[in-house]
């Protein structure tokens, strides 16, 4: 039996993952085997955020993923409550002047980037009534969507199982698995059908977020804790180390983009 995880389409310079890519089935028992065991671990030691909430919705949902981006999640939970009080919507955003927007998001980093995103992405929005695309390809042709917030689009919007890749989830996947046959992670199709089988589940949503917590966790680019991971038993990185402790040294490699975890 063999699994087909159609690899993302989206395209950059004219460049694109190519899909679909075939498990065998050791790979999609090991996939489901450690969905099981991030779901229960997830229901313990999952952090908590405000926009993990039931009650958080795809607005905030979407814009807090677009925040995500090259800064640390801590960060974002802590300057959640005041920037929602001021931005609700996508009206809020696109009305308020720059100087505002800009000095709420200052406390996150490259705060002019994240303004000049938001506005565009919130008048392509009002244009659209607030109806997000239903396709990727539509989603990415938005202002300041690219492949990771276009699945975070699915995710939380069209409800459909999409893995939130960055490096984060990248680094988890190379260690459990194999390493990526690219360094970037969005044209490498094994590494985008991997993450799609994963978080292939009832609850893909909190798969993600156990995969991102675990790489916050334990999972770290450097010295990670492999003995505290409840992968460590079917990990390829975890079981090299345990038994060549000097042969399992060098962390994952870099997609040279950064999410905050």
């Amino acid at each position: 039996m063999v699994a087909r995880a159609v690899s993302s389409r989206a395209t950059t310079r004219g460049k694109l993952a190519r899909g679909p890519v075939v498990f065998d089935r050791p790979t999609i028992g090991k996939a489901r085997w450690c969905r099981r065991r991030l779901l229960a671990w997830y229901a313990q030691h999952g952090r908590q955020f405000p926009w993990r909430s039931p009650d958080a919705g795809v607005y905030r949902q979407v814009v807090v993923e677009v925040l995500l981006q090259r800064t640390q999640a801590s960060a974002v939970g802590r300057m959640f409550d005041a920037f929602f009080e001021d931005f609700g919507s996508w009206e809020d955003i696109i009305s308020a002047p720059d100087e505002l927007l800009e000095s709420v998001l200052r406390p996150i980093g490259l705060w002019r980037r994240r303004a000049i995103a938001l506005k565009a992405l919130a008048s392509a929005m009002i244009a659209r009534k607030g109806h997000f695309p239903e396709s990727r390809g539509e989603l990415e042709s938005l202002p300041a969507v690219g492949q990771y917030v276009a699945s975070a689009v699915l995710l939380f919007a069209k409800r459909r199982p999409e893995p939130l890749l960055d490096s984060s989830m990248a680094r988890v996947l190379d260690r459990v698995f194999e390493p990526r046959r690219l360094v970037d992670l969005r044209y490498d199709p094994r590494l985008q059908g991997l993450a799609r089988l994963l978080v292939r589940s009832r609850a893909p949503a909190l798969v993600n977020w156990a995969i991102l917590d675990l790489a916050a966790r334990y999972c770290v680019p450097r010295m990670p804790s492999c003995g505290e991971c409840p992968l460590r038993t079917r990990c390829n990185f975890a079981i090299l180390r345990k038994r060549h402790p000097s042969g399992a040294r060098r962390a994952a490699p870099s997609t040279g983009r950064v999410k905050g975890i």
